[in-house]
């Protein structure tokens, strides 16, 4: 700090291998995008909740007081609760959890809502949906569990000769961790497996998905072809007598239901290496060696999250499974499959310790209200209340969202075919915001309440799965007049007369001072000893895991005594088959894995691309794309296209230029840079550009910052999960010769004084 201002971001010693990430908070403060006191849409404050909602995006706000927010939103919510119920309000969250335990907006802004009566709820989420549907149907294990499950470094450098890694372990996504990482350390684990001498084969039309320094193989499929490469593997095992008869009869059930699929005899199609190669475009020679290597010795499979964002995105999680079962490794150290490795970086790299304990957090409560959808179909809720879908065996019905209440995430980042959330969003009669930032989230807003950044608040940091513990003190003073959420909840619970409710008569500090001892207790009662309050409270963080025992974990278990550690699937085996999905009779998610074509190769003729709209290497999704870290990537302040040097000849593009990246359903720009390690027909536009439109007038507009969700499909994986499917997207590309348009999302949005908001109030 110096003079009041943050001036340099440091890492702890024992963070090797920091992130570049963190020097974003430089930025924390910036008067360009800071939201710095309530603002109100000026149609909205004309007309309240009667105002037209096309004006999202597009009217001036207006500022205004706290008192008057305050009123505004109390008698939105208090209007809607009492005409349609409390199922009319929609509690939007999908805030990141290394905010700390008590300033976390999920659960603030859930706490609020339970108080206040209820309010409808998402599941699942749109990282990794399908897979978390999917995967306790075939293993019995919450998915969240299972990746930190994965096998570790340490035994796949000691046991492992092989990892075959569909989707590959990108270094970038392990600069991240869910409730905060104590040290970055995943680059020298795999400098180690390497040393070791672990052959690693990266599956995907991305070279760079495996850091250089690894020297790994790469195979450049064709996206979305995972599962079929997984059968051609699958088929040669069998055909060759390689796959293990004894680890399928004694740990699994169901796979002579598959077995017929397999060979063709059910469909007349044998899936074999020749089959999968015409597919997935890499040679049936490869696919057939690769079968007999990993049958050789210990082997893993892994298989990246990115695998289920697609059309039939349960199928690649469910046939990984069966094709590791076959192997007979399942359970083994150094083996089996490695679920989600290294997608976020204690998921494979946190090694055998966890707390064993329970991180306290603010209390949520109990929603009164049972009322669910799937997360990545809020636009579906939207457009179309009271249609029903399926969703893992039940039927839902969407309700009449009158109210949509946000805090903590972006949507105007995370979900799909982002101009039809344009047309969803001006659904509802009141939205209301907690926000930093001027994000387009804040932008389509009625009702934008300031909230305050990690730094400008007192908390404490840790998560279920590091063993690192560490205090938030705050650095800096509220920006301008800024709150916390708490501090926003807080008024608003007052006004609606649950106050003392919601802050069980403690501040702040109470809070993070409670949660802490509830947190020590807890670790005590498992025998791990954190210091005293004050004592953390005055250093740094604190390192438990010389307290922590190694772990064995539930597929181990499993594998050493199926009868007395059998999973929680009906059958207590691995479910190659399940009888479970099989009577939902969805067609597009059968009782065993299986190949479906995609739907959006049809579209290849006028789009031949297929966009990779990855995670990006220079912020946490959309979190500080203000910043210069985030800046410096961009070309003529456009998110970078990566595409293969042939394509680009192809088209008579160059390097450096601006692009259209277009098909049926939108189009944006971005600059345009050469890359090899791309498949030929890939291109990659990371997400997390903060959404700007031409026109904002028009939801079809063209969007020039170069977010790739304005081009991807806002369609379920399948009636099974409901899961975003953003990576099955065909595109094309062509200069752009206009001139370009300025990009103003680091900048104010026009405000206007609240007497100009009766002549500017926008459509009506």
């Amino acid at each position: 700090m110096r003079e009041g201002r943050v001036s340099a971001v440091l890492p702890y010693p024992a963070d090797i291998e920091a992130t570049p990430i963190g020097q974003s908070l430089l930025q924390a403060q910036d008067p360009g995008c800071r939201i710095p006191q309530p603002m109100v849409r000026a149609g909205y404050l004309r007309d309240s909740w009667r105002s037209e909602g096309r004006g999202r995006g597009v009217e001036p706000f207006v500022p205004v007081d706290w008192e008057q927010a305050i009123e505004l939103a109390a008698a939105a919510l208090t209007r809607v609760r009492d005409e349609f119920g409390n199922d009319a309000i929609y509690g939007g969250s999908y805030g990141w959890g290394s905010a700390g335990r008590f300033h976390h907006a999920q659960s603030q802004v859930h706490r609020f809502l339970n108080l206040f009566g209820g309010y409808t709820r998402s599941v699942n989420t749109y990282s990794a949906a399908a897979a978390e549907v999917i995967m306790p149907h075939v293993l019995g294990i919450p998915f969240m569990k299972l990746v930190y499950e994965a096998p570790t470094s340490e035994d796949v450098a000691r046991h492992t000769k092989t990892m075959l890694l569909f989707g590959g372990s990108a270094m970038k996504n392990t600069q991240v961790n869910a409730g905060g990482l104590g040290a970055h350390s995943a680059g020298a684990q795999w400098r180690k497996m390497r040393d070791a001498g672990v052959r690693v084969i990266n599956v995907s039309p991305v070279r760079d998905d495996i850091a250089d320094f690894v020297g790994a193989e790469w195979w450049a499929c064709r996206p979305n072809s995972d599962v079929a490469i997984m059968l051609g593997l699958a088929h040669t095992l069998y055909q060759e007598d390689l796959h293990d008869r004894d680890f399928l009869a004694r740990y699994c059930v169901g796979f002579e239901a598959f077995e017929p699929y397999l060979t063709g005899q059910s469909d007349g199609i044998a899936k074999s290496a020749d089959w999968a190669a015409a597919i997935a475009g890499i040679p049936a020679d490869e696919i057939r060696a690769m079968a007999r290597t990993l049958a050789s010795g210990r082997s893993i499979l892994g298989i990246s999250w990115s695998l289920q964002r697609q059309e039939h995105g349960e199928q690649p999680y469910w046939m990984i499974t069966v094709l590791a079962a076959m192997l007979g490794q399942i359970g083994l150290p150094g083996g089996g499959v490695a679920y989600g490795y290294g997608c976020i970086h204690n998921m494979g790299f946190s090694g055998r310790r966890r707390p064993p304990f329970r991180f306290a957090s603010l209390p949520q409560g109990v929603n009164p209200v049972d009322r669910y959808i799937p997360v990545s179909r809020v636009a579906d809720m939207l457009l179309h209340p009271g249609e029903e879908i399926d969703y893992n065996g039940r039927r839902i019905e969407y309700p009449d969202v009158r109210l949509i209440y946000w805090a903590g995430g972006n949507p105007f980042h995370h979900h799909q075919d982002l101009n039809r959330l344009r047309r969803a969003w001006s659904r509802p009669e009141t939205i209301i915001v907690n926000e930093p930032f001027w994000t387009a989230t804040a932008r389509h807003a009625d009702i934008v309440f300031p909230a305050s950044v990690p730094l400008e608040r007192n908390d404490f940091g840790g998560g279920s799965d590091d063993v690192y513990i560490s205090p938030m003190r705050q650095a800096v003073a509220e920006y301008a007049d800024g709150r916390s959420d708490f501090a926003i909840f807080t008024r608003l619970a007052a006004r609606l007369g649950f106050e003392s409710a919601f802050t069980e008569g403690r501040d702040e500090m109470e809070w993070v001072r409670h949660l802490y001892a509830t947190t020590r207790d807890n670790a005590a009662a498992q025998g791990i000893e954190l210091p005293p309050f004050e004592e953390f409270w005055a250093g740094a963080q604190f390192h438990f895991g010389d307290q922590v025992d190694d772990q064995v974990f539930t597929l181990e278990h499993f594998r050493s005594d199926p009868d007395r550690h059998a999973l929680r699937t009906p059958s207590g085996r691995i479910e190659i088959f399940s009888a479970t999905i099989e009577a939902f009779a969805y067609e597009d998610c059968r009782g065993h894995p299986r190949w479906y074509d995609k739907q959006a190769w049809a579209d290849a003729e006028q789009f031949p691309l297929h966009l990779v709209s990855n995670q990006p290497r220079t912020r946490l999704h959309s979190q500080f794309d203000h910043a210069d870290v985030s800046r410096a990537e961009k070309i003529h302040g456009r998110e970078t296209l990566r595409m293969h040097p042939a394509d680009v000849m192809d088209r008579g593009l160059e390097e450096g230029q601006v692009v259209r990246v277009f098909n049926g359903r939108g189009a944006c720009l971005a600059g345009l840079k050469c890359a090899t390690g791309l498949a030929r027909g890939t291109v990659e536009l990371p997400t997390g550009a903060w959404y700007q439109a031409q026109s904002p007038e028009c939801p079809e507009s063209l969007e020039v910052h170069g977010n790739p969700n304005v081009l991807t499909p806002d369609r379920g994986t399948s009636r099974l999960a409901q899961g975003p499917t953003a990576h099955s997207c065909m595109v094309e590309v062509e200069a752009y010769a206009q001139e370009l348009p300025e990009i103003d999302r680091f900048r104010q949005p026009q405000t206007v004084a609240a007497d100009q908001a009766e002549t500017r109030g926008g459509p009506r």
